[in-house]
């Protein structure tokens, strides 16, 4: 005997909830997703609804089409991103070696190797003296190297920049970017000489011998135009921009022929000269 059956409720946009006391006979909605009916294709519904698609529902189907048809955007270009990689320096040279180390651990080993051979710790008595009278004054070159040192600033060079330097960069720029890469002794930093001239130290219209730039680091890129470019970053805490502008065309007199200067203020306390060369490629 058949059950009856009797509507519940009447729900918006044509949906009907028909059930009995125990069972849920049909649960019908025109916008129920399919993937939550696996059935509903092979089991036909009792009741079937032809209402249109309300107007709260359009921009959200606009706005779903006009996402989907939105193109991606394009991509990088391999060349350009391989122009702009970091190129390490892996070049040799003795320069580039702190002959203080090199002094203070010869000087050290022979001194301590002696003494050990000297006192029967160590084989090789018969060497002791000679590895002694070399170890004190190896290790006081070294010692003093050591103290008068100038380590090398960093550099940061371009793979762009790199193919310009040799052919396009001034005989100048090539000598200042191998003098501030590698071990100087007796200087108090780098560029003392060319700073000194530029900014006159002690003199009129000059600045005093406390507040010198120093030279932090070097930067070897290539201009939007096509032209190398060696930039100088300083650190300068008691100067102001206006102090380099002054002294732009002393920049491109003292490191030219052949150069164009351009300074910039950079983070914090750091300002950058820029040498550009004229060369174009």
């Amino acid at each position: 005997m058949p059950m009856p059956m009797r509507a519940l409720s009447t729900a918006p946009a044509g949906c009907t909830i028909l059930c009995n006391h125990r069972h849920l006979l049909s649960l019908h909605h025109p916008y129920q997703s399919a993937l939550s009916r696996p059935h509903a294709r092979s089991t036909p519904s009792i009741f079937h609804s032809q209402s249109p698609l309300p107007r709260s529902l359009k921009p959200l189907l606009l706005l779903t089409r006009a996402a989907e048809s939105t193109p991606p955007p394009p991509a990088a270009s391999s060349s350009s991103l391989s122009n702009k990689t970091i190129v390490t320096d892996e070049e040799f040279s003795l320069a580039k070696v702190s002959f203080g180390v090199i002094g203070l651990s010869l000087g050290i080993t022979l001194l301590s190797y002696g003494f050990g051979a000297y006192f029967n710790i160590l084989p090789g008595s018969a060497w002791s003296a000679i590895m002694l009278t070399y170890g004190f004054p190896l290790t006081i070159i070294g010692m003093a190297l050591k103290y008068a040192e100038l380590k090398p600033v960093p550099c940061l060079t371009y793979s762009d920049a790199q193919k310009l330097r040799e052919t396009y960069a001034t005989p100048i720029l090539k000598q200042v970017r191998n003098d501030v890469i590698r071990y100087r002794y007796g200087d108090e930093q780098h560029l003392e000489e060319a700073l000194k001239r530029i900014f006159q130290y002690g003199l009129g219209g000059g600045i005093p011998r406390r507040s010198a730039p120093t030279l932090q680091m070097i930067r070897e890129e290539v201009t939007e135009d096509g032209k190398y470019c060696l930039v100088l970053v300083f650190e300068a805490k008691a100067l102001q921009l206006s102090d380099f502008e002054q002294r732009q065309a002393k920049f491109a007199s003292f490191f030219g022929p052949g150069i164009t200067a351009e300074v910039a203020k950079g983070e914090n306390d750091l300002y950058e000269v820029r040498l550009i060369s004229n060369s174009t490629p």
